[in-house]
Order: structure tokens, then sequence, then C-alpha cells
């Protein structure tokens, strides 16, 4: 575990967990010795003259004292490294999911890196912390006092010595016989986890349909997959548990019997049988907490094995020699990009002038967004390129492919804080003017008045103590913030009320104005403005050519449209 620990985290721990386990293995030794000065104590007090043990107490005292020191400072050094190391996971975690593709996150594994970014490090990291000095003491302690063993006593050492490769082999097989079962209820707890999430989020429309009072079926069925799961994971380690409980009192039973067989024939004195039976005893403790020590461990592991697995996903290549582009033209060149198994854009070969509007449309599931997400680089291209001023965005910086483009989702995320320091994300440095005429530019400014608080209102985890509306109007006033030459769009008004689809629809030609637009939308409207117009279907552009044009050649597009537009008649 310590090996994957340190590949987990980077060598640069290495040394002082080493220093660390040095210490509490000196430690563990110091107990088992300070143990071995109970022979002449016991020794003198049952013998002739009882006041001969008064220097042995004293100097197991002492050692008993030079023990709590070590164990002090050993202990002390495990929680320094555990929370220096626990501080390096989070920094670590936390860079390389920066660092991986925006379409690695799909809804089932932010759930999962949730569960493993909280409980998940915290019980992997809590090893060094709270298990380590257990599970060294549990191991070298025993063995330290079987070497006492034997030096006082041959048979009776040997005895117990006997009883080493028995409680191992009990430990690998329980862990080997539990593995399954570890990872099952894993696997149980997430989906779970999953389905409570689920549970929450359907609220509204469970309420809607007057079903609250019901219990829901899969959150139940996911439930009792747990209980089923944890059921099995104590069935098997039960085995090991008992074996292990009943080795012990086996090796003790026999050292009782032999002690008393070698007492009785005078090769050994009853002070000396008495003290390898203490000594037996204190064994037996440390011995017995491998069970529940060993089930910490694995679970500990397992988390660490689910810590790896992410920290060995692959990034999106960095260039080694990155290229700046100097133009803000863009460009598909043959694009064919593959996702969850099947074809997502299909040979798809288009460019858009600097400064320039391209309008995609199409059915739902056609890949409209994904070809905003392949502008941005949030997947790479299975064939083809895909270029930002003649440049493929392969070649292009991570930070200066995103400085030279303004993304405005449908869904818009709010981190929780205020609502100047949510603009401000698209400039931190920007000067309050500069803020402030962005806010006006998106009509921001309007609901800023309305709110008690002002600019320094909460929004909310995720923008929830704002409407859509609202929330979209922060978007663009963040995108015109950051003043990037590339402007994606993605269906930005499609579920706004009329009047915030207004004042969003001002801020966004005020957002477009002289620069490059890829435009996502339903809402025709928008798609009028647009010098150019491409109809998706299947990942393929099916037609393409400007509005009025496409209009009149009476095609696909032309059916949207007219499907599109009759609502709009009808009011």
């Amino acid at each position: 575990m310590i090996r994957m620990l340190l590949r987990v985290l980077g060598h640069r721990y290495a040394r002082p967990v080493r220093r660390t386990v040095a210490l509490m293995t000196t430690t563990a030794i110091a107990e088992g010795l300070s143990y071995a000065l109970l022979v002449p104590v016991l020794r003198a007090l049952f013998g002739g003259t009882p006041g001969d043990a008064r220097p042995w107490l004293i100097a197991f005292g002492g050692a008993v004292a030079v023990y709590a020191a070590l164990r002090y400072y050993s202990d002390l050094s495990g929680f320094r490294v555990g929370t220096t190391m626990l501080r390096g996971m989070y920094h670590r975690l936390g860079d390389h999911l920066a660092r991986l593709p925006i379409g690695w996150y799909s809804a089932g594994r932010v759930g999962e890196l949730s569960v493993l970014a909280g409980r998940g490090v915290l019980q992997a990291m809590s090893a060094i912390a709270h298990l380590l000095a257990p599970s060294i003491s549990a191991a070298v302690t025993p063995l330290t006092i079987v070497v006492v063993m034997l030096a006082f006593n041959r048979q009776m050492g040997l005895a117990a010595l006997a009883a080493v490769p028995v409680v191992a082999a009990v430990q690998i097989w329980t862990a080997r016989s539990t593995a399954a079962a570890d990872a099952e209820r894993a696997e149980r707890d997430h989906e779970a986890t999953g389905r409570v999430i689920e549970y929450l989020q359907a609220q509204p429309v469970l309420r809607a349909g007057g079903r609250s009072a019901e219990r829901f079926r899969l959150l139940d069925d996911s439930l009792r997959e747990v209980q089923r799961a944890s059921r099995r994971t104590l069935l098997a380690t039960l085995p090991g548990a008992v074996g292990l409980t009943l080795t012990v009192q086996a090796v003790f039973t026999v050292l009782l019997v032999l002690g008393a067989y070698l007492a009785l024939g005078g090769s050994i004195g009853a002070a000396e049988v008495l003290a390898v039976l203490v000594l037996a005893a204190r064994c037996a403790d440390p011995l017995l907490s491998l069970a529940d020590i060993g089930s910490q461990l694995r679970g500990a592991r397992s988390e660490l094995a689910r810590l790896d697995a992410v920290l060995r996903t692959e990034p999106l290549p960095e260039p080694r020699e990155p290229i700046q582009p100097r133009r803000h033209d863009l460009e598909f060149d043959s694009v064919t990009f593959r996702h969850g198994g099947h074809t997502v854009i299909d040979g798809v070969s288009l460019s858009v002038p600097q400064g320039q509007r391209l309008a995609v449309v199409g059915p739902s599931g056609a890949g409209k967004s994904t070809l905003l997400q392949l502008l941005a680089r949030f997947h790479d291209v299975d064939r083809g390129a895909v270029r930002v001023g003649g440049v493929d965005v392969r070649a292009i910086d991570t930070e200066v492919l995103m400085a030279q483009i303004a993304i405005v989702f449908q869904d818009v995320y709010l981190f929780n804080g205020t609502i100047e320091e949510n603009v401000r994300l698209g400039r931190p440095d920007a000067g309050e003017a500069e803020v402030r005429a962005a806010a006006t530019a998106a009509r921001l400014d309007e609901v800023i008045e309305r709110l008690p608080g002002g600019w320094a209102t909460n929004v909310g985890e995720g923008g929830a103590l704002l409407s859509g509306g609202e929330r979209q109007r922060v978007s663009i006033a963040r995108a015109l913030l950051k003043n990037a030459p590339v402007v994606l769009l993605d269906e930005v008004t499609s579920a706004l009320d009329p009047v915030n689809e207004t004042a969003v629809h001002e801020g966004i030609e005020r957002l477009m104005a002289g620069r490059t637009v890829v435009m996502v939308a339903h809402r025709m409207r928008t798609v009028q403005r647009a010098d150019r117009v491409v109809f998706l279907d299947g990942g393929r552009i099916v037609e393409e050519g400007g509005h009025d044009d496409l209009l009149r050649r009476g095609g696909r597009y032309a059916d949207f449209w007219e499907i599109s537009m009759t609502p709009a008649r009808a009011r």
C-alpha cells in the first residue's frame, strides 16, 4: 500500500514516509523489549528475595517511559505526514481534474468523483495518520515478544514462533476472500449515492405528479443492494476474524500446557512460565486487532486504487512547441468524432471567416453542441482537424486557446459567491468601470438594481438564488468582460421568458459585434442574423448557405423553419 501511495502522490513524500515508518517500527520494538523486563521482575518477586525486583521495576519504568516518548513522536510524525499527504493529494487531484478533457466528465462520473474527492481521499490518506502505527505495532511487537521468548526459553519461543505463518496465512486468505465483496460494496455505495441525488433532483416531478408520498423504487432497490453487499462483505470477513481468534487462543493454550509440562519436569521455574504467559497475553491484543486493522486498510487501499485510476487518466496532450494563432477564423477540415461507441460528427468540413457569424441548426442529437465542444477542445477529433486562425487546436496551448474563446452555455453554472465575483471570472484583473460596463451591456444592471444586496448579492450554489434569465445575463456579462475574439453560443435563449429573452438577445448582439461567432440555436430569430447557416443531421452537413437562400431551396432547413415559426404565428 505504501508503494501505491507514493506512486499516486509522487516520490517527494518517500523520505518523510520512510522516516515515519522507521520511527513507528522502533516504537513497536521498544514496546516488545520493555515487556522482556517483566521476566526478571516476576522471577525476583516469586523468588526468595522479592526486594531484588526493585532495580528491575525501575528499569521497566524507564523502558516504558522511553516507549511512551517514542510513541508520542511516532504518532505526531504520522499525523504530520498524513496531513501533508492529504493536502498534497487534494492539490494533485484538483490539478489533474482541471487538466482532464471536459468530455470526460459524464453525469455518473461527476457523482463518483464527488464521493471520491470527499470521503475517498480522507479514507485513503487516513491510513498514514491512523492505521500505519497500529498495523506496524500489530505485526512488529508480537514478533519482538517472540524473539524475547526464544531468548528465555527456546521451546516455548519456538511454539510461539510456529503461530507466525498461521497468522500470516489467515490474513492473506481473508484479504483475498473479501476483495470481491469489498469491490462490490464500493460499487453499490456509489450507485446508491447517485440514486439519492437523482431522488432529490426528481422531487419537482414527483410532487407535480402527486407521488411525493410514494417510495422511489430505483432508490429502494439500490439501498437493498447496498444492504446485500454489506451482508456479503460481513460474511466474507467473518471466517478470517474467527480463524485469527481461534489461532491466538490455540497458541496461548499450547504455551500454557507446554509451560506447565516444563515446570513440572523441572526444566523451567514457575516464575519464568508465568512471565512467558504474560508475554504471550501481551501478544494477543495486537494480533486480534489485525482483523479490524486489515479491514480498514483494505478499504483505504481500494479508495487509493480508485484515486490512482483517476490520476492515471491521460489529459489531452499539450503541444511541445505551441503555436500562437494570429487570426480568428475557424475551420473544420473533414472532422470525424466518435463518442460512446457511435459516430457523433461524420466528415464535417466548414469554415467561418474572421468576424462572421455561423448558425448551426438541426434536430436534437444532430451533433450541434459537439461542434462547439470540438472548437473549444473539450474533446480531440478522431480524424481531420479543427483550426482556429489556421492553427490546429491541438497545436495551441490550452490557456492560449481558452483566452481566444468566450462560451455562453444554455445551462449556466455560477459559483457560490457574489454577482460581481461571478462576472469577474471573465477577467479577474478588470477594472471596476469595465465590470460595470459589461453588466450594463448585458442588461445585468437591471437585475442588480432590484436586488437588496446589489453587486454583493450571493447567487447561491450553481446560481440557485437567481432565475434562469438572471443567470444568463451574468454569463453574458462575464463573456463581454473577457472580450475574446471568438464567441460560441449554445442555445442561450431556448428556455427564457419573453422579457428575459429580449434582454438576453440585446446582450448577445453586443457580445457578437465584431467577433467570429458560432451559434447553436432553435430560435430562428437568432438564426436570421447569421451570415451563414449550416443544417446538421446525424453528424453530417445536410444543407448550408444563407438564410434566405436556404428558404428558397425548400429543403430540410425550410421545413425546419416552417415548423419552428408555426407556434409564433399561432400566438
